[in-house]
């Protein structure tokens, strides 16, 4: 049985908000929800990932994407975390296919460059504005991609934003965003309107920087430190 200082805990709090995604879109024609947390093996190891990192009281900043990818958080119930990092890295094993997935390869490049796991993820919470997926026909969709998607989740993002900043113990003054287009576009407008943050800083995409920026991916690291770090 948990203790009343154990359901106060961080890690607590992050897997409450997860276990109770319901969300009640309507859906476009092909277009599907994905949330790995009603698979058995990913809760389990979304469960020992947040009670290994976040299993303190110590707030944190929140950096927010666009939704979880098939093959990272949409399969290991962790952001930006393919089955490979969330072992070799995190020293979470799993039974998980070991295939690479680019934006967790970047994301893994920040934290090691941060000085690691425990160092980043004692500072830091990775959610998404919408933190469950969407595929379409079979393949990854951004909640923005689609007209009818973005005007029907806005309610649901705005929900999710307000019930983590209720239960997960963070700062106001400022968040990070990834992606400096269209994501960050719709995040300042909905600030604007609901005032979650103060001030929302943008970082460029890890899948961006993967596809379009790969030789240079040192020099993004340094970007994504320099604006962390707040220098």
């Amino acid at each position: 049985m948990k203790t009343a200082a154990e359901k106060l805990t961080q890690s607590y709090a992050i897997l409450n908000f997860y276990k109770n995604l319901s969300p009640k879109l309507r859906l476009p024609a092909g277009v599907a929800i994905m949330n790995p947390f009603t698979d058995a093996a990913a809760w389990q190891l979304a469960e020992t990932f947040y009670h290994k990192f976040y299993h303190d009281h110590q707030p944190r900043r929140f950096i927010f994407g666009i939704n979880p990818g098939r093959f990272g958080g949409g399969i290991t119930g962790v952001p930006f975390t393919d089955p490979i990092k969330l072992k070799e890295i995190c020293g979470i094993d799993n039974e998980l296919p070991k295939k690479a997935e680019l934006s967790s390869h970047f994301i893994y490049a920040v934290i090691d460059a941060y000085g690691g796991p425990e160092a980043f993820y004692g500072d830091f919470f990775i959610t998404a504005l919408s933190p469950l997926g969407f595929t379409k026909n079979g393949v990854n969709l951004n909640y923005y991609d689609d007209k009818e998607l973005l005007r029907d989740s806005e309610p649901y993002i705005i929900q999710c934003i307000n019930e983590q900043l209720r239960s997960i113990a963070t700062t106001r003054e400022l968040c990070y965003c990834l992606g400096e287009g269209t994501n960050y576009k719709i995040f300042q407008k909905l600030n604007a309107k609901h005032r979650f943050f103060e001030e929302i800083i943008p970082l460029p995409h890890p899948r961006w920087v993967m596809q379009y920026r790969r030789k240079k991916i040192d020099e993004y690291v340094k970007v994504y430190l320099e604006r962390l770090q707040g220098l």
